[in-house]
């Protein structure tokens, strides 16, 4: 068992069928990942036909402005490869400058939230193209209507998963590249076996990663822009469930934080003083992505974890594609965030 100064991390919790029960709907909710990205993806195959036709029918726009949730994941994927500028507008409302000639997408899972109604509805008063991902009988879907409105109907409520098949209703219209939903699902459901409740510590890697951020600060880093943004949706899960200071950032950002690590006191008793101090662990997300860059940064880092003792574990995939490996390590990290909750129990 490890301690910090408010609860203990008892680790045989991670293998207790009687504990593992008790967070039984957010594991089953894991494991249907890659489910979810099927449903949707089969909802936008059954109308496929019709919604990439008029999809291609239509001129290319100026731009493409991407708002709601989501947004710039999307813009993560497609600004390299889409041929139009591409903005991401995550705010509410919508640019100045969007008009006729430009296509608004919003994505609106849960097709409930009042900002993304008007925004819609705004687009479709300046005349824009406009794709929306929503519920069918929801309120931003009620906000949909005009002649140059296209809505996908969504039932999950998961954001990557619309995220996904609006991706791949892009690319069919030529304006960028596909998210491949297949793929996406393929590497979820592989997460879920890996890190599947049944499989002890010692076999699976979401377990072993929450045993080594037991007693520690964790500090993420992911080199590519969509490693990046996992990092931060993976520090979200962990500030949730734990209640600690957890940073996501660039190296330059994450590198004082490791060299400001203080030193291992093999002699320190945690039982006193108010408790150990915790100790940052770097959590490093791989992609795979080998540009100079990111593999000169992972050099840095590392080796300033390993001359101040700060502990390393990783988080990777090396699924198909690279929104696959993104879903991949969000995944995970989800995981990890659950068996950690799991283990930390009141003193």
């Amino acid at each position: 068992m490890s301690r910090d100064a408010a609860v203990w991390f008892d680790e045989s919790r991670l293998d207790d069928e009687a504990a593992l029960a008790g967070i039984d709907p957010t594991l089953r909710s894991l494991a249907e990942a890659g489910s979810r990205v099927r449903r949707e993806a089969q909802v936008a195959l059954d109308l496929a036909p019709e919604k990439v036709h008029e999809a291609r029918s239509r001129p290319r726009p100026r731009a493409v402005v991407v708002a709601g949730t989501g947004s710039r994941l999307l813009r993560d994927v497609l600004e390299g490869s889409c041929p139009v500028p591409f903005v991401a507008w995550p705010g509410p409302g919508l640019p100045g400058w969007v008009g006729s000639l430009d296509l608004v997408v919003m994505l609106a899972p849960a097709g409930s939230d009042v900002p993304a109604a008007a925004a819609v509805a705004e687009a479709v008063r300046r005349g824009a193209d406009v794709l929306v991902a929503c519920p069918p009988d929801s309120l931003v879907a009620e906000h949909a209507v005009g002649r140059d409105v296209l809505v996908l109907p969504v039932g999950t409520g998961d954001p990557l998963a619309v995220a996904v098949v609006v991706l791949d209703l892009l690319a069919s219209a030529g304006l960028g590249r596909a998210a491949d939903a297949a793929h996406v699902a393929a590497a979820l459901d592989d997460v879920a076996v890996r890190c599947s409740p049944h499989r002890d510590i010692a076999a699976n890697p979401a377990k072993e990663v929450a045993l080594g951020l037991a007693d520690a600060q964790p500090v993420l880093w992911g080199g590519s822009a969509l490693a990046a943004r996992a990092a931060r949706r993976v520090a979200e899960e962990l500030r949730r469930v734990t209640g600690r200071a957890v940073l996501a950032d660039d190296a330059e950002e994450v590198l004082p934080v490791v060299e400001a690590a203080r030193p291992r006191d093999v002699f320190a008793d945690p039982f006193t003083d108010g408790g150990a101090v915790a100790r940052p662990t770097l959590v490093v997300l791989d992609d795979g992505d080998e540009a100079a860059v990111v593999r000169e940064q992972a050099g840095r880092l590392r080796a300033a974890a390993a001359a101040h003792d700060v502990r390393v574990v990783e988080i990777g995939s090396d699924a198909r594609s690279d929104v696959a490996r993104h879903a991949s390590l969000i995944l995970q990290g989800r995981y990890v965030a659950a068996y950690l909750g799991l283990g930390l129990v009141p003193e």
